[in-house]
């Protein structure tokens, strides 16, 4: 039997590419998913077949449907059945208050943060569901503290799509326990990730750090450890849950 297969949304950069890492170490066929920073996927790839792991990279607009339909069937054209996924792929924009927002930017953070996970975990519940002959396996959605704090002034947009992300891993993991699949969530605080610059600031975390009362950013490495335990047998009871980590904040 081959190494179980995991796919990581958004996974070239960031929270995604730390938990690449981390899997592939671990054991898993890592499918490296990424909308447009092809190098970056590819140079990861490079690292992890280095270091004598199994990786691969595709390229999918998650916010698609038929990319999404393709993603999945090449992943298990190339790298076998799939046994884990992580929804990391998420987007958000630059800060501003929400009566400046246009309905094009609140499209595209939904189609990414919000329909780009619910058709993810659609294909991977297709596979992987005992009810339709799969093997059963894990879900892991990453979210954000942002759904609890609402990031009012900043991006309300991205907060409130992140709160659909949570809603979405307590209602999935209730309607596929019976068949076979684990769904939970993390929600990460301020981490130090490329991210902020997409929404102006990339210092940002540099800024707020003073309001978390472990008084520092987290690391992705930090993000991707509560992840692989997520997907991990030592968490086989557990579904539903969302593990903030986020320094107590």
């Amino acid at each position: 039997m081959g190494a179980p297969v995991l796919l990581i949304t958004g996974g070239g950069r960031g929270i995604g590419a730390a938990t690449a890492r981390l899997a592939a170490a671990r054991g898993y066929a890592v499918a490296i998913n990424y909308r447009s920073d092809a190098t970056a996927a590819s140079t990861l790839v490079d690292q992890i077949r280095a270091e004598g792991g199994n990786a691969a990279a595709f390229a999918a607009d998650v916010g698609d449907e038929a990319e999404v339909v393709g993603l999945f069937q090449a992943v298990e054209r190339t790298l076998g059945p799939l046994a884990a996924l992580v929804n990391n792929a998420g987007v958000l924009e630059t800060q501003m208050r929400v009566e400046a927002m246009d309905a094009a930017r609140m499209r595209r953070i939904l189609a990414t943060n919000v329909v780009g996970p619910l058709l993810c975990c659609r294909e991977a519940i297709r596979r992987m569901s005992t009810r339709h002959g799969g093997q059963g396996g894990a879900i892991v959605n990453v979210s954000s503290v942002a759904a609890r704090t609402g990031s009012p002034g900043e991006y309300v947009d991205y907060a409130a799509s992140k709160g659909a992300v949570d809603t979405l891993t307590i209602g999935l993991a209730q309607e596929v326990a019976a068949d076979g699949i684990r769904v939970n969530a993390v929600r990460p605080g301020f981490i130090h990730t490329d991210m902020h610059a997409s929404g102006g600031e990339p210092d940002r975390v540099e800024r707020v750090k003073a309001f978390v009362p472990m008084k520092r950013g987290g690391q992705p490495g930090e993000v991707a450890n509560a992840i692989l335990w997520l997907l991990s047998a030592e968490a086989g009871y557990c579904s539903g849950a969302i593990v903030d980590v986020a320094g107590g904040r």
